[in-house]
C-alpha cells in the first residue's frame, strides 16, 4: 500500500470517527484502487495519550476495505462495550491516535507456541467463547508466548487460561500491516 493510499485510509477513519462521536452517519467512502477495494479483515483502533479508547474490527469482509475501515472506526468510536460508561466525545476525537491494523486471512494452527511474538496475532475459540489479540499487543505487553496465549483465553475470551493447550480450542494466527498517524 502506498504512502498515500494509507493516509486516505486514516482520513477515512478520523472523519468517520468524529461524524460518530458527534452522533452524526459520514459519508460512504470510496475509491477506484484496487489495494483499498480489496476484501481482508480490519481493525481500528482509537487511543488518547497512549490510553486505549476503543478498538473494533473483522477478520473477514464482504466489502472494500476503506468501507470496513469506515464501519470499524464508526464500531470503535461508539460501540466498543468496555467504554459505553465514558464514550468518546466530539472535542476529544482530535486527541485520538488513529491505529488501522490490516489482517491477512487467518491460519489455524496445532501449535500455538509457533507464534512469533509481536509478529502474529491470535484468535483463540472455544464452543461459543473467542478473544483475540493484535500482533503489536505482543510487543506492547511483553511477556512470553505462553503468557501472550493465556491472557487471551482468561481475559478476552473468557475461558481458563490454558485452554489453548486443549485440542479442542482452536487457535488461529494471523499477521497484520499497521498504519498509523504521524506523530
Amino acid at each position: 500500500m502506498t504512502e498515500d493510499q494509507k493516509k486516505q485510509l486514516l482520513t477515512v477513519a478520523r472523519n468517520a470517527a468524529a461524524a460518530a462521536a458527534a452522533g452524526r452517519k459520514p459519508p460512504r467512502p470510496s475509491s477506484n484502487e484496487a489495494e483499498l477495494n480489496a476484501h481482508c479483515g480490519c481493525f481500528v483502533t482509537l487511543k488518547n495519550r497512549g490510553e486505549l479508547r476503543g478498538c473494533i474490527g473483522q477478520f473477514i469482509s464482504d466489502k472494500p476495505l476503506i468501507e470496513l475501515v469506515n464501519d470499524m472506526a464508526i464500531a470503535a468510536t461508539t460501540g466498543d462495550p468496555r467504554f459505553f460508561a465514558n464514550r468518546i466525545t466530539p472535542k476529544e476525537v482530535d486527541k485520538l491516535d488513529m491505529e488501522i491494523s490490516v489482517l491477512s486471512p487467518l491460519k489455524r494452527t496445532d501449535d500455538p507456541l509457533s507464534l512469533r511474538l509481536g509478529v502474529d496475532g491470535i484468535y483463540i475459540k472455544k464452543g461459543y467463547a473467542s478473544g483475540c489479540f493484535l500482533p503489536q499487543v505482543a510487543t506492547e505487553t511483553g511477556g512470553s508466548k505462553e503468557e501472550f496465549l493465556s491472557y487471551c483465553c482468561a481475559h478476552k475470551a473468557g475461558i481458563k487460561p490454558d485452554a489453548w493447550k486443549d485440542k479442542d480450542t482452536e487457535v488461529y494466527l494471523f499477521t497484520a500491516d499497521i498504519i498509523e498517524e504521524e506523530k
